[in-house]
């Protein structure tokens, strides 16, 4: 049987009767018979009661969503336009109205934090992609509790279309509507972040990831491995680096202006070695009176640096380790030894304690390591921290002494300093030993 005499059987049985009569008269004879009648009355009010019900919804619905939303709290209210003007029944608004329907049943929701960190942490949307996709890994990475509420605002409020690619900084404790505002602006921002001097690279790195700028593992592979680097070639400062060596101690101290969630290590690397060339260059790494140039120079200024704590005492310490380099104080120390304390508080350095401190200084007889400059004669392998200009300078063009020995006093970080080894043990006894 064909879906037309399924439905209209009427037209089947007398199509060959009634070939001559037009079809309005066949159709109305039909339906007035009284074979059909009570069939056909039923199948019309069954058509009408579907019509009345979807009508009934639809207003009911209306009725309900512009009653609570003209009494929804100013943040709720953009949920969607009481007073729209699109009434019209068409699927996109039935769905549109069910949408907004589920997400009022659910709005209560809307207000809970992920968490209870306040601390900003960075958000990435790549380009393109799907709010759907943002919404699964914003509850990936601990932002939202569920995705698909959060996804079914976006498509409410519309905010779905209007989602950036870039970078944000997000916290736990922003609700999904202040989520959501936020991912409408890619912010770029910049923050300041300050590197004293005398920092060890795993400082500055856990200074940058602090600021949000650079994770600290990438920044410090990046480190150690310049050479993989394309900026690498662009600084004749660094031609002399030895093979192996890392960026330690051309980390220029100074206060800088990075990006947040920087891109790539090299962007922030660029700004210290931008601003060491600046300040440094390969020119003022060669031609002072300390015969030392490059990365021998940066090497001593950095351990100068570790030591002095008073500005006028640098160009004295750089003196002591200058006379030791260059056997002048062999015949007190034993040979060109630096004996320098910082190189091993460096070597034994750990997380939360990167500058390591014993309690006497016999226990630095047992730190096996090439940065041990009591063990090992001449410089270490390569600096042990980041050193300022006045350290470098003072490292280049050291006072004219024929100092060996300096103790500290233990008062603002002032030292006093000997000739000879009997002098150095006389200023131990009324001082003491201060690491």
């Amino acid at each position: 049987m064909s879906r037309q005499s399924q439905f209209f059987p009427f037209l089947e049985r007398h199509q060959s009767a009634q070939q001559g009569q037009p079809w309005p008269q066949r159709l109305l004879q039909e339906l007035t018979d009284p074979a059909n009648l009570v069939l056909n009355l039923i199948r019309l009010g069954f058509l009408l009661l579907v019509l009345a019900v979807l009508g009934g919804v639809w207003m009911v619905a209306d009725a309900h969503l512009t009653e609570q939303f003209m009494a929804a709290p100013q943040e709720t209210r953009g949920l969607i336009d009481p007073n729209a003007e699109e009434k019209a029944l068409t699927p996109e608004n039935i769905e549109r109205k069910i949408l907004a329907l589920s997400l009022r049943m659910r709005e209560d929701e809307l207000e809970i934090p992920a968490g209870d960190n306040p601390r900003p942490r960075p958000f990435t949307i790549n380009p393109g992609e799907p709010a759907r996709f943002v919404a699964f890994r914003l509850e990936q990475e601990g932002f939202i509790r569920d995705a698909s509420l959060f996804n079914l605002y976006l498509r409410v409020t519309g905010l779905d279309r209007r989602i950036e690619a870039g970078n944000f900084m997000l916290s736990e404790t922003m609700t999904m509507p202040e989520i959501a505002e936020a991912l409408q602006e890619a912010r770029f921002e910049e923050v300041l972040v300050t590197i004293p001097e005398g920092l060890r690279a795993e400082e500055v790195a856990e200074r940058l990831a602090e600021a949000y700028v650079l994770d600290s593992e990438r920044f410090l592979t990046a480190v150690r491995q310049p050479r993989s680097l394309d900026l690498f070639d662009d600084y004749d400062f660094l031609r002399d680096l030895p093979e192996g060596a890392s960026l330690e101690g051309y980390l220029f101290p100074d206060t800088y202006r990075f990006p947040v969630n920087a891109t790539t290590p090299e962007i922030v690397l660029r700004a210290f070695l931008d601003n060491f060339d600046d300040k440094v260059g390969a020119e003022k790494l060669v031609g002072g009176s300390s015969g030392l140039s490059g990365h021998d120079l940066i090497t001593l200024a950095s351990i100068v640096e570790r030591e002095a704590v008073q500005a006028d005492e640098r160009p004295l310490i750089a003196s002591v380790y200058v006379n030791r380099l260059n056997g002048t104080c062999a015949a007190e120390v034993g040979g060109n030894y630096l004996q320098a304390d910082p190189t091993v508080q460096y070597a034994r350095g750990t997380v939360g304690n990167w500058w390591w401190k014993p309690q006497s200084v016999e226990e630095y007889a047992q730190v096996l390591s090439p940065y041990n400059t009591y063990l090992n004669p001449g410089l270490p392998p390569g600096p042990i921290a980041s050193p300022g200009l006045s350290a470098i300078e003072a490292t280049r063009n050291p006072a004219q002494t024929s100092y060996c020995f300096f103790v500290a006093t233990g008062e603002d970080g002032r030292h006093v300093f000997a000739q000879t080894l009997a002098e150095h043990e006389r200023n131990l006894q009324i001082y003491g030993y201060n690491p």
